[in-house]
């Protein structure tokens, strides 16, 4: 059954939010690719995480909360039931080399959430 793999929060202040997590939860965060992204470590059986600048401000008063990756074992299977469940992608089929490949989408209440595929031991 899919578990849910990987979650991301996105900081208007990323050293801020790093300070929060650390302090309060005791996560490890390490330096991982572009400036500003980190992978979040929760500890011994907990999954994987990343910190990384918010692409676009905060307006509104919708819903904030993290982003998550769910783990399956055939991306273009995953893609092909969420679009005929009502999804809509908002970002197709890629790959992160030596992490895996996914796809983000909202579903049908305009969550956004990612599948993938990840590489043999990715995570």
């Amino acid at each position: 059954m899919p578990n849910i793999a990987h979650f991301a929060i996105q900081a208007d202040n990323v050293e801020r939010a790093k300070a929060f997590y650390e302090a309060c939860f005791g996560w490890r965060f390490e330096a991982w690719g572009p400036p500003d992204f980190y992978n979040i470590h929760t500890g011994e059986g907990g999954i994987m995480g990343a910190l990384y600048a918010r692409t676009e401000p905060l307006t509104g008063t919708g819903m904030r909360g993290f982003r998550c990756t769910i783990a399956v074992d055939d991306v273009a299977a995953a893609r092909a039931l969420v679009l005929q469940h009502g999804a809509t992608l908002t970002h197709d089929t890629s790959t992160i080399p030596g992490v895996g490949t996914l796809i983000e989408f909202a579903d049908p209440e305009g969550n956004i959430l990612c599948a993938m595929r990840y590489e043999p031991g990715a995570h």
